[in-house]
């Protein structure tokens, strides 16, 4: 199943993808796609309801927009440094375990809104990541039972601000929290659709130009591991995000680095995950 949002910003209504590729509405089920959804079963008792209600359900029009496919979820948890190749690129060493760090969750938006470069940034970048929504309450998951606290998978680009991540003080949320730092989506595909995560095509262009191009079976620490590993250190709630990491190919790897102006525009996606586009816009006050 193909799980999405959509309406204006703050007041979307939970749809699905149908298999024929048709978007619709199925507000009339009665949950959003929230923490209590997630963990209450309700993937399995809303792929229920459809085969009833499918037909009387709605159409949702080509142009109507897209939210992120959850509402906001507890949290968002990062793998940094998860791709050999990445950490090379930044000048650091491969991590011996998972390197983590939280994106606020204010930064979540639509999969095509607008991207905002911050007041004050001359070094805002890009990061296609696979994403994992989880499915159920985890806490000293073994690695064995990961996928089991797994609900689905789902395109992010984990937009980074390096001068507010690297060249100041203390840990790197400063540079991953900003507004609209988290786009999320197209959908949420449940992992029943996604046969492998850990060997999916991912990539990422900038004003047409292909800058990431990888899999994720070059994965450090795969899925499961990851998932197994923050359950260590912290409880994950259902609608909980991870970010698994980003492969080379970044703007600060580049010589010399390139980073993101306003009128650019950022288009990726990852297989069996469809795709996201954003036009980045300078910060004004409102």
């Amino acid at each position: 199943m193909k799980l999405i949002r959509f309406g204006a910003e703050g007041a979307e209504k939970p749809g699905v993808i149908t298999t024929s590729g048709k978007k619709i509405d199925v507000s009339a089920f009665g949950d959003d796609y929230n923490e209590q959804f997630f963990g209450g079963d309700g993937i399995e008792r809303l792929s229920a309801w459809l085969k009833e209600n499918e037909a009387s359900c709605p159409e949702i029009s080509e142009d109507v927009r897209l939210g992120a496919p959850l509402t906001r979820p507890s949290k968002i948890v990062c793998v940094g440094l998860n791709y050999a190749k990445h950490a090379e690129e930044a000048g650091m060493k491969v991590p011996t375990e998972p390197v983590l760090f939280f994106k606020s969750t204010t930064a979540m938006c639509g999969p095509n809104d607008e991207v905002i470069i911050p007041k004050n940034s001359e070094k805002t970048d890009w990061e296609v990541e696979l994403a994992i929504v989880i499915g159920k309450k985890a806490s000293y998951v073994e690695l064995e039972d990961a996928e089991d606290h797994i609900a689905g998978y789902v395109l992010h680009n984990d937009i980074s601000e390096r001068a507010f991540q690297i060249e100041k003080e203390g840990q790197w949320c400063k540079g991953k929290g900003c507004d609209t730092f988290a786009p999320v989506g197209p959908f949420i595909a449940t992992k029943d659709e996604i046969k492998d995560p850990n060997n999916l095509e991912l990539w990422l262009e900038v004003n047409g130009e292909r800058l990431q191009h990888s899999s994720t079976n070059d994965f450090i620490f795969n899925v499961q591991e990851v998932v197994s590993y923050i359950s260590q250190y912290m409880t994950l709630l259902p609608g909980d995000i991870i970010s698994t990491g980003t492969p080379f190919g970044v703007g600060l790897g580049f010589n010399p680095p390139k980073y993101l102006k306003p009128g650019d525009v950022m288009e990726l996606g990852i297989e069996g995950l469809g795709t996201s586009k954003q036009v980045c816009k300078g910060y004004s006050k409102k």
